[in-house]
């Protein structure tokens, strides 16, 4: 008989996805659905430069619980960090993330 390695058992996702209202964590785990999020770096979703915050949001393209996590991050007033698809700094959606540094000044027409 061959020896097989078992997986370790995960745990439920209300006990890793404190994110959520309890609702979606519900519909999570009755449809068996896996979130892109879970294969990413958390770390990308809280990068300081705006490539990675791009890539950040690309994740949550195809991802089925995209405006809830959005709307959970707004109800949160979340500080900063990409949630459902969008950047969010101050509890707001910002279109994009400026990159560090003052910006260039325009010489006036």
């Amino acid at each position: 008989m061959q020896d097989r390695e078992t997986e370790p058992k995960k745990p439920p996702v209300s006990e890793v996805t404190p994110v959520f209202d309890p609702s979606i964590v519900s519909r999570i785990e009755r449809e068996r659905l896996v979130l892109p999020c879970w294969d990413v770096d958390p770390e990308l979703f809280f990068a300081e430069s705006p490539a990675d915050v791009e890539s950040a949001k690309s994740v949550c393209v195809d991802c089925p619980v995209r405006l809830a996590c959005l709307a959970a991050a707004i109800d949160r007033n979340e500080p900063w960090g990409v949630w459902g698809g969008e950047l969010v700094v101050t509890g707001r959606v910002v279109p994009r993330k400026r990159p560090r540094g003052r910006p260039r000044k325009e010489v006036a027409a």
